[in-house]
């Protein structure tokens, strides 16, 4: 996991994510991209009003905050001990460091689109001071970019990836997720398989997962509980976190996304409840 790339406004959730990618990327000499989209003004027009010129406004202050959100990166992610390449620096081949893009677009088609190139995609966890656009942007991620999205809660706990609880369901998602992830495995300290009775659908138990990760030279326990009458997304979580692990694993909408959206569930429980780093892919 080499390349990181972590969509960048000045707002807390895209801080979140900057700094558990600065972690990451300390911890395995990785590369992290910090990405401004501008988006282009959305102007009606109307008799009377000055267009140009409004557009205009509207496009400088688009670009002053691209000027701030690029300042503010550059100075957290030296805070946080990685390297930050200036456009006109020569980038080392080796080593964590950092560098800068702006992308004109709609936030969800660039992420989804100029995200399939990275090993990671970093965002935030949603929070109450969210951004509107952030299931968007998020489910681009998800849905488009064929890639792992690293999900980063509020609160960084002491260690990341060392004890990773995989939330097991036997679904497809769940089985990309879990191959994709395998360099992520491979350097844990500890894995465990976890899965609640009930919240499962035909597939492998977690018996068999762990002999597959065994055979990839990855020791894993397993950690099965029963529902006990619990909401999925409630009993996925708290079971998981039984196993006292520093980040999680799951694939994403093994239930469709729309169920999710109004009746709830594991996925959207878990983007919303998170205390610790989320690996998710679909």
């Amino acid at each position: 996991m080499k390349t990181i790339l972590v969509p960048f406004r000045e707002d807390a959730t895209a801080q979140a994510a900057l700094d558990l990618a600065c972690r990451a990327a300390a911890a395995r000499g990785a590369r992290i991209e910090g990405l401004f989209i501008q988006t282009a003004p959305l102007v009606y027009a109307s008799e009377g009003i000055a267009i140009g010129g409004y557009v205009t406004q509207l496009a400088d202050e688009e670009l002053r905050r691209g000027d701030e959100a690029r300042a503010r990166f550059a100075e957290q992610v030296r805070a946080n001990g990685v390297d930050f390449v200036e456009e006109s620096g020569e980038e080392p081949a080796e080593g964590a460091r950092a560098v800068w893009r702006q992308i004109d677009g709609l936030g969800e088609q660039i992420v989804g689109e100029y995200g399939r190139v990275f090993d990671l995609i970093a965002i935030g966890r949603e929070t109450e001071d969210s951004s509107p656009d952030w299931n968007v942007l998020c489910e681009a991620a998800l849905f488009e970019s064929g890639r792992l999205l690293l999900i980063a809660p509020p609160s960084l706990p002491p260690t990341f990836g060392e004890r990773i609880a995989v939330l097991w369901n036997g679904s497809t998602e769940t089985a990309r997720t879990l191959g994709a992830a395998m360099p992520l495995l491979q350097a844990a300290r500890e894995v465990v398989v976890c899965a609640v009775e009930g919240v499962h659908v035909p597939g492998p138990d977690v018996g068999q997962v762990a002999r597959c990760l065994a055979a990839n030279r990855i020791a894993a326990s397993t950690h099965v509980t029963a529902l006990d009458g619990r909401a999925p997304g409630t009993a996925v979580l708290d079971d998981a976190m039984e196993a006292g692990p520093d980040m999680l694993l799951k694939g994403a909408y093994a239930q469709s996304r729309l169920r999710q959206m109004i009746f709830g569930g594991p996925t959207r429980h878990i983007l919303k409840h998170a205390e610790l780093p989320v690996i998710m892919g679909h």
